[in-house]
């Protein structure tokens, strides 16, 4: 590891540290301040490789990203519930601090959703959409107009909160249905969606999140689209990172890596279209992605040819 990762890492610790001595992750100067700090650090492209840093510093690691997603959850709440003060909710969303990134973010998982479906989807499942839906929204009010989108999400005061915001919207309270469920008790239904979304806080480690990816292998439609969200190089102390061969039972299609202020990686896989039986039978381990194979890493930015093919490392870190 270079000299810089060394001090890249060396400064995620100490505000690890800071973070943790906090009472309360609930919105305020402190804490804005210090995630805001943490954000910044960890934005630059940078060469360094979570897998590879030592035990201690991947304590912190699982341990930070634990906490951002605590801080993420409380910030949501918090201005989803000032929103649902308004007559209006929709109409003031641009006043979440972070509404410029998932508007960008939505623009981009449309057009990388483009290239490898055809048509609209009908139905979409997003998969953990919290109090403040901002990926449905935008994705239904700009991109997908006469799409269907059902958000999941196991906590009920969560859904409360986005029922809330768009239940006085004219076009969006038809189409923005919500579900208060764990995703692993979701089996039958997920067979009726064309598209599904895994938000990247949906399993704080990996080993959670490949429970509900192997969930999603199971009962999703053979075709169906996976979209879900990964993290690269520093980034990866904010979320947990998918390797393609985590995504068993499913072909990866592409991969994106943002390097602006939009934070997360994007992976887009589709379903193996073969009977789950064979899956439970092992048999689509001879269709996997192998760790050393080339995949196609999308540059949806790369005017002329969508996509770019780049010999990678399949895993996203």
């Amino acid at each position: 590891m270079g000299c810089q990762d060394e001090l890249l890492v060396e400064k995620v610790c100490e505000m690890y540290e800071q973070i943790a001595s906090l009472e309360s992750l609930k919105p305020s100067k402190d804490v804005n301040m210090l995630f805001t700090q943490l954000v910044l650090t960890c934005m630059p492209p940078s060469p360094v490789d979570v897998t590879k840093l030592n035990k201690r510093v991947q304590e912190i690691r699982a341990k930070l990203i634990r906490l951002c997603g605590e801080a993420e959850g409380l910030l949501e709440s918090h201005f989803s519930t000032i929103l649902g003060s308004y007559e209006n909710p929709l109409d003031h969303i641009n006043i979440f601090p972070y509404y410029s990134n998932y508007h960008k973010l939505g623009l981009l998982e449309y057009t990388i959703l483009k290239q490898h479906c055809t048509h609209d989807p009908s139905k979409i499942a997003f998969v953990g959409s919290g109090p403040l839906p901002l990926t449905s929204i935008v994705l239904a009010s700009n991109h997908l107009t006469t799409t269907s989108f059902h958000n999941y999400d196991v906590d009920p005061l969560a859904n409360s909160s986005a029922l809330r915001l768009v239940s006085s919207h004219p076009d969006l309270s038809k189409r923005m249905i919500f579900h208060t469920n764990d995703i692993m008790n979701v089996s039958h239904a997920l067979k009726d969606y064309e598209v599904v979304f895994l938000a990247a806080l949906v399993g704080m480690d990996i080993e959670e999140k490949i429970r509900v990816i192997d969930h999603l292998a199971k009962h999703m439609a053979p075709g169906a689209l996976l979209m879900l969200r990964s993290a690269h190089g520093a980034r990866a102390f904010l979320y947990p990172v998918v390797d393609s061969c985590d995504l068993r039972g499913f072909e990866v299609l592409s991969v994106f890596h943002p390097t602006d202020e939009v934070i997360n990686s994007v992976v887009i896989a589709r379903k193996y279209p073969i009977p789950t039986h064979s899956l439970d039978q092992g048999l689509a381990s001879m269709m996997l992605p192998s760790k050393c194979s080339e995949i196609q890493s999308f540059n949806p930015f790369n005017h002329g040819n969508m996509i770019e093919e780049l010999a990678i490392e399949e895993h996203l870190s």
